[in-house]
């Protein structure tokens, strides 16, 4: 049996993986692909903090720079105002919050950290920025490794794989391999759904999830309100709560054990639900 890391060290914080987590995401941009994730101003980005910490929120991911298909990058300037800004404000009414940083840019990731971020969340897997990994080596900042083809600008430009899901392992284990040379030892793994995927390369790698198991590292999924649910129904993304929670819990069912979503309580429900589903036994 495949043992998958059971906790994660926040910089001094540990957090236990042994039941499955939730990041709740936190957009400060008026380009997420969907408006009810999108904070801008303090009064809003504090009152949505405390709603995610009243439902039972573990992580709380902010990132100031869109990646859905097509966007284009913010300055650096005014990330790092976002975000430094933003951490700030959370801490003020959430001082024991676990914060994650969704960031490509060492400068960013320093001030982030300096301010009291405890996560780094690169979608680039390194690859844009390659001061990065210092940001965080020796630090006990978990490193979340995300698969993406191309970048947000052009990945959903027909992307192309011989075998999805082989060629995201191959990704995994070679990007591991490279972090662990840094001795970065807490690593979460993210498929990348949508990122540089068609709708059928995304439910290959959700049906065959739990080979990346394989890897020993916790295993997060970015399912929620995403094009792979609102387009094959024919709806748009704030009509997809009800298709995000069948979807994850197909991802627990094959190794998920962190669900980056939009919607805290309906994913801790999920979660609750597929706890119990698990823990029934057969009575004879």
């Amino acid at each position: 049996m495949i043992q998958t890391q059971q906790t994660i060290n926040c910089r001094g914080v540990l957090l236990d993986l042994s039941t499955p987590k939730v990041m709740g995401v936190l957009n400060l941009t008026k380009d997420s692909f969907y408006d009810g994730s999108r904070y801008l101003h303090k009064e809003k980005i504090q009152l949505q903090v405390q709603k995610m910490i009243e439902d039972a929120v573990d992580i709380i991911d902010v990132g100031a720079m869109s990646s859905r298909p097509g966007a284009t990058p913010v300055s650096e300037s005014l990330e790092l105002e976002r975000i430094v800004k933003s951490i700030e404000w959370i801490l003020d009414v959430a001082p024991q919050a676990i914060i994650s940083v969704d960031t490509y840019r060492s400068g960013v990731a320093k001030s982030a950290f300096a301010q009291g971020a405890h996560i780094l969340n690169d979608i680039s897997a390194f690859h844009k920025d390659p001061e990065l990994l210092h940001t965080i080596v020796g630090k006990q900042i978990p490193y979340i490794l995300m698969h993406m083809q191309g970048t947000p600008e052009t990945m959903q430009k027909k992307p192309t794989y011989q075998n999805v899901v082989d060629e995201v392992l191959e990704f995994f284990v070679e990007k591991i391999r490279q972090l662990q040379a840094l001795d970065i030892k807490d690593i979460i793994i993210d498929p990348g759904f949508g990122f540089g995927k068609s709708i059928e390369h995304n439910y290959r790698l959700l049906k065959n999830l739990e080979v990346f198991r394989i890897t020993q590292k916790i295993i997060m999924v970015g399912l929620s309100r995403k094009s792979m649910i609102y387009k094959p129904l024919d709806i748009v993304p704030g009509q997809s709560l009800v298709g995000t929670a069948a979807l994850h819990m197909a991802a627990l069912d094959r190794g998920a054990t962190m669900l980056r979503v939009h919607d805290v309580k309906a994913a801790k429900e999920t979660i609750k639900l597929w706890e119990l589903l698990n823990a029934a036994k057969y009575e004879e």
